[in-house]
Parts: C-alpha cells; structure tokens; sequence
C-alpha cells in the first residue's frame, strides 16, 4: 500500500516524533511505500515551552521524510492538501495531540482526500487536551470531521473521541514498545556514568515535567519521614516545560536538595538507556493523562512501574503484576515504594513486565490501522474485527 503520514518527525524530537519515525519503519519493513511530511515549522517559538524543538540524534534509517508542513500558514496547509490528493496515498495517516493543529491537519485531509481514492486515518494521542484552553472544542471538531476513521491508544481516548462523532470505524490499540534507544546497559555502567552512588536504590520520574504529571506529588510522598535513611533517592530527567520554581520550593521546603537529583534538561536519546537501566522503579505521579511513551520505555527496560489510577495508564499497567496502580496522593505513592523495598518486589514485578511486554510489539499498531483502512472501505472488515459503518468519503 501506499502510505504518507503527517505529523511530528525528524528533525523534531520528543516522543510523538520518535513514534511516527519508528512505525513508518514498521510499514516499510513490511513491504508498504511509506513518506513522511513533517513540519517546516511546527510551532512559533512563542507557543513552544522548551528550550528546542529539534533533536540532535542521527535520522531514522529506511524511510523518507521530507520537511513540508507549517502549522500557522493556511495557504501553506492548502498547498500541501493538493500535493497529497495528486500523490493519491491509499492511507493519509495523521497524529493528533493538540487542538492547536486542528486547522491545519483538518485542511490537508480535506483536500488530500477530495480524489476519492485516499482515506484519512488518524492516530490519536489527545481529543481533549490535558491542558485546557479556549476553542478547543471548535478546533477538535474540525479535524475530526474530516477524517474517515481513527486508532486510540487507550479506553479514554476512545470514550472522548465518541462525543464528538459516533459514526467513525474505530480500533484501540495500545502504545508499541519505544525498542528504538538501543540495548540495555549494566547497572554498575549505568550509575557511573550518570555519577550516581551505587550504594543507594534510585526511582525515576522522566520526561518532560508539566503540572498535570504529578511531579510536586511525588516530592511530597518522597519527603514522608518513612522513606528517610533508606538508601534511596529519586532522578528527575526532563525538562521543565512550566516554571520550574514551586518544585524547587518545595525541595527546599522538605530540605530534599541531596535526596532529589535532577537532570532537568531535555534527554538525548543515546542517554536514555541509562537513566532507566539505573532506577529500580519507575514513577509516572500523573493527576490526569491518557496514555504514555513512559511507559512503554519502561517495559522496553524491563522496569517495574507505579503509575496513578488515572486515564490510560491503569490499562496499561497491571496493579500487582507490574507494579503498582494507585490514586493520585502522595500518601498512597509512599505507601506503594516502602511496599515495593520492604517487601522485595522487584523480581516478581520484572518477570511480569517481561510477560506483559510482548503485547506492545510494532507489527499490532500497524494490523490496527490496516483493519480501520478495511472498515473505512466496507461494513464487513477482511482483517478480522467487528464490523462498523464506513467513514466520511470525501
């Protein structure tokens, strides 16, 4: 088949950038021809919270991408919309994650799609933001008007994109493994090279830090007095994408600058291996949220995990196999880590992350979309799944 998708990719980095790249790898390994446009410029500096919006890693092997797309120019989205409906792609594949890129991506499938031939597939991070603003609604209802059917990557996802259009052929299937930053590294190589004491244990909150993440919950259960003279400390890796002085503050308030250590700049990916083979548990204290790349880092590691019984991440980790799934308070995060060292869990909490694992494979994402791509074209999928009416055409 012949496949273009749009959204965030090489040059950008971050993680929806690092997903497109690695499934349109997926669809190339499988004998599909695969393009990439990405953005020429995917967001004006002063919209962007972080320091860069480009990675400096080598590109992605195998597949085509081509710098195309500019988010805030409409004769720009129009250009593009005929340039794909020429190409006449079986699949216009699209990455929704923010209300900001409805216009834009609503456009281009309009268009790209008026040759009758191409049907607009999106794969959905978001439909309603974790954070709110203004318009959202009238910009997500644009996009999702034009497009013919839909991948979700979790229950609430799917449940939010229902209030918007009932009609959609749609399939949910779970983040794949991010298997793309390279083989796990020693323990003791870990620590050494992160400069880290190897007499202690270390949790790991990673990622970008936003106030929906939790990460001033997590401050306030490490700082509970049971988990003092433990031996343990928690990294921080990612970069602040708010101001970063309340979570200092409250470092200096439970006089956990010592006990705490960040890394609080963006990680590069050559890195990344070692900031999870060094921690032996990884915490995502999140107060609301979706699905998560986080995660699926972590099972790659093999790396037990507490997450919040919020969104996506309770389907995606199981409480008691995986590691932990607790609601969002501080008490009950200190509750689950003196559970996790008190009670040697780590053995039995990797042996599931193991069996859990070979879920998330690549070849699953790519099967999701072929049978969405069937049931746009026919009530009566031929890849197996139930049936569902057809999607817009046109």
């Amino acid at each position: 088949m012949k496949i273009i998708s749009i959204g965030p990719a090489f040059p950008y980095r971050g993680g929806p950038a690092t997903f497109n790249d690695r499934l349109s790898q997926q669809f190339s390994a499988e004998g599909h021809e695969v393009k990439v446009f990405t953005f020429r410029l995917q967001y004006p500096k002063l919209l962007f919270p972080g320091k860069s919006q480009y990675t400096d890693s080598p590109p992605p092997h195998g597949i085509s991408i081509t710098r195309k797309i500019n988010s805030i120019n409409p004769i720009n989205w129009i250009l593009t919309g005929f340039l794909i409906k020429r190409e006449k792609p079986d699949i216009l594949l699209i990455r929704f994650w923010l209300p900001f890129m409805g216009p834009c991506f609503g456009t281009i499938a309009r268009i790209a799609k008026s040759n009758r031939h191409t049907t607009v597939i999106c794969i959905f991070d978001n439909v309603i933001p974790h954070e709110k603003r203004p318009g959202d609604m009238i910009l997500t209802r644009y996009f999702i008007n034009s497009i013919d059917g839909a991948i979700t990557m979790s229950e609430t996802v799917r449940n939010d994109l229902n209030k918007f259009r009932q009609d959609l052929p749609v399939k949910l299937s779970p983040h794949p493994l991010f298997d793309n930053y390279g083989l796990p590294v020693d323990r003791a190589e870990a620590l050494k090279k992160l400069n880290l004491d190897t007499d202690y244990s270390y949790l790991l909150f990673f990622g970008f830090i936003r106030a929906y993440k939790g990460l001033d919950l997590l401050i306030e259960a490490f700082s509970d007095s049971r988990l003092r003279n433990r031996k343990l400390k928690l990294i921080v890796a990612g970069e602040f994408y708010e101001d970063d002085t309340p979570y200092k503050d409250l470092l200096k308030k439970h006089n956990l600058e010592n006990e705490i250590i960040l890394f609080d700049h963006f990680i590069k990916d050559k890195d990344v291996p070692l900031f999870f083979c060094a921690s032996d548990l990884v915490i995502q204290p999140y107060k609301t949220a979706t699905q998560s790349g986080v995660t699926q880092i972590a099972f790659y590691f093999e790396k037990p995990m507490l997450v919040t019984d919020v969104g996506g991440l309770r389907e995606i980790v199981q409480d008691g196999k995986c590691g932990y799934v607790v609601k969002p308070k501080p008490e009950l995060i200190t509750a689950a880590i003196i559970d996790f060292f008190d009670n040697n869990r780590m053995e039995q909490f990797t042996d599931g992350v193991k069996k859990e694992k070979e879920k998330f494979s690549w070849d699953k994402m790519t099967s999701a979309i072929l049978e969405v791509y069937d049931r746009c074209l026919s009530p009566t999928p031929r890849r197996g799944g139930a049936g569902s009416p057809p999607g817009r055409r046109g």
